[in-house]
This record gives C-alpha cells, sequence and structure tokens, in this order.
C-alpha cells in the first residue's frame, strides 16, 4: 500500500489502522540494522517510502528500488587554475580551457613587435631577414614566460617596455640595456619574477 499523503486529524476521529499505516508508517522514516530486516519487515515497498540503514550510515528512498539520497558535499567553491577559466561558488558550475594560458604558438613576426597580454606562456616565433626589436611590456603574469626563437637572418633586439622597473639579463641589469639574438636559430626566454620585474635568459648578447 503507497502513502496516502497528508491528513489533518480532527479531535474524536477513530485513527484506523490504515491511517495509522498510510499516513504515519508507510511516511516516516524507518530506521532498519540493514537492508536484510528492511526486506523482512516490507514485503512490497511502495514508491516514496524513506529508511534509514544502521550498518550503513545511509539514508535511502524506495522509488522502483532502493536508492540512495543525496547528500550535500563539502566543496564550496571551485576556482578555475592554470589554463583553466570559469569556477565559481554556487549553482551550476562550468570550467573552461583557456588556450591563451597553455603553450602554443602565436605565429612569426617579421617586424618589430611589441608583446601583448595574450603572449604569455606562448611561442614568438621571430622570422624577420632584417634587424628588428621585440619590445615586451610588463604584460606578462608573475611566473609567466615568453619564448622566442629567431628563425631567419634577421638580428633581434628584445627591449622593456612599459610598466618594467627591473630588467636584467647576460650579467647586465637597466631598463634600458636591450639583448640580441646575434645568430640564426638561436633562442631566449623573458620571464616575469615579480612585480615589474623581467629576466631574460637563453643565447643573448648585450
Amino acid at each position: 500500500m503507497a502513502g496516502l499523503g497528508y491528513k489533518v486529524f480532527t479531535a474524536g476521529e477513530v485513527l484506523t489502522a490504515a491511517n495509522v499505516n498510510g499516513y504515519l508508517m508507510e511516511q516516516s522514516v524507518m530506521v532498519f540494522a540493514g537492508t536484510a530486516a528492511r526486506s523482512s519487515a516490507i514485503g512490497t515497498p511502495s514508491a516514496g517510502m524513506v529508511s534509514y540503514l544502521s550498518d550503513q550510515a545511509k539514508l535511502q528512498v524506495y522509488g522502483t528500488a532502493w536508492a540512495d539520497v543525496s547528500s550535500p558535499g563539502d566543496i564550496t567553491e571551485v576556482t578555475a587554475g592554470t589554463g583553466l577559466t570559469g569556477g565559481g561558488s554556487s549553482g551550476a558550475v562550468t570550467l573552461n580551457v583557456n588556450y591563451a594560458g597553455l603553450n602554443s604558438p602565436v605565429g612569426t613576426v617579421t617586424a618589430a613587435y611589441t608583446a601583448v597580454a595574450a603572449d604569455n606562456n606562448e611561442l614568438l616565433v621571430a622570422g624577420g631577414t632584417t634587424a628588428y626589436t621585440i619590445t615586451v611590456p610588463d604584460v606578462l603574469s608573475i611566473g609567466g614566460r615568453l619564448d622566442i626563437v629567431r628563425d631567419s637572418s634577421g638580428t633581434v633586439t628584445i627591449a622593456a617596455g612599459t610598466g618594467i622597473t627591473d630588467w636584467a639579463g647576460a650579467g647586465t641589469a637597466g631598463t634600458a640595456v636591450t639583448f640580441k639574438m646575434d645568430q640564426r636559430y638561436n633562442a631566449a626566454t623573458v620571464f616575469k619574477t615579480g612585480a615589474g620585474a623581467y629576466r631574460i635568459v637563453g643565447k643573448i648578447v648585450v
């Protein structure tokens, strides 16, 4: 017999066995030692019955079969880490891959170029045939990098741009100092090590 739903009892009303079973027993949280005790007590469960299994510390509800009742987890927030965007602290939460945060070529430059925030953790291929400068302003994240490969005959100069206050490499420091990749196929990496601080490593000369 399925639960009968909700009923307001009136004073003096006869409380029948059907009322007790339909409004009380079959709509209560019934406690059993385990599944065997429950099966023995309830030969034919009906949809909506709720039981607690002491041996498993589980609350279950019957639909077409006994199933665990979902309990709240302890996750309070999902934070997007490196290479991800999205997250949240409520509702449906989505994480997306942030391709701008992953290493992948940004293309080839053949003339003067100024780095942008999208170049953070990217590879820049320098393919010009005449000398030119790649300027790096304060656009990288702390711990971020910009890899530069000289892939052609033009000498590539790396210079500090707007916002950089600490610029050093090849044993030399100063925001006015520039570094050259003077041979084809040389490579250099510009790292941001702190607020406004950048270091250049690789096959470079002053």
